[in-house]
């Protein structure tokens, strides 16, 4: 089976991974394939040319069709595949949607700092390709 989902991820953002093993857990038909962009392993050639850096300044996904998603749209669509796609309908009601793609914006900007990891240059030093 294809998968449905390429789900990139930061392995190294705490909250990242939890919401990672959450999901993974809950893909029992294994509809969601994860790549963790913060390992040495990582291949941007493979992903749609999605380099580090830009996969660290939002969530990406990329769906079967080759489409590229980004934010809240991943985890949204990946709810979905898992069976609770209810959780994001928030995301479908209109005065609540800005709102809540401006919380995530927000949490992207900003998360390494939350989560008290260097900043994206510091840790493109190792990471990124030039």
């Amino acid at each position: 089976m294809k998968n449905k989902l390429t789900f990139l991820f930061d392995g190294g953002c705490p909250l990242c991974l939890r919401e990672t093993n959450f999901l993974k857990k809950r893909d029992i038909t294994n509809k969601i394939l994860f790549v963790d962009i913060n390992t040495k392993d990582y291949d941007q050639s493979l992903f749609k040319d999605i380099s580090y850096s830009e996969a660290m300044s939002n969530l990406h996904g990329i769906m079967e069709n080759g489409e590229i998603i980004r934010g809240l749209d991943v985890l949204a669509y990946s709810y979905e595949l898992i069976g609770l796609g209810w959780v994001y309908y928030p995301l479908k009601i209109k005065f609540l949607s800005p709102l809540l793609r401006l919380g995530y914006r927000y949490w992207a900007k900003y998360r390494l700092q939350i989560t008290g990891r260097s900043n994206i240059k510091k840790l493109c030093t190792s990471q990124c390709q030039q």
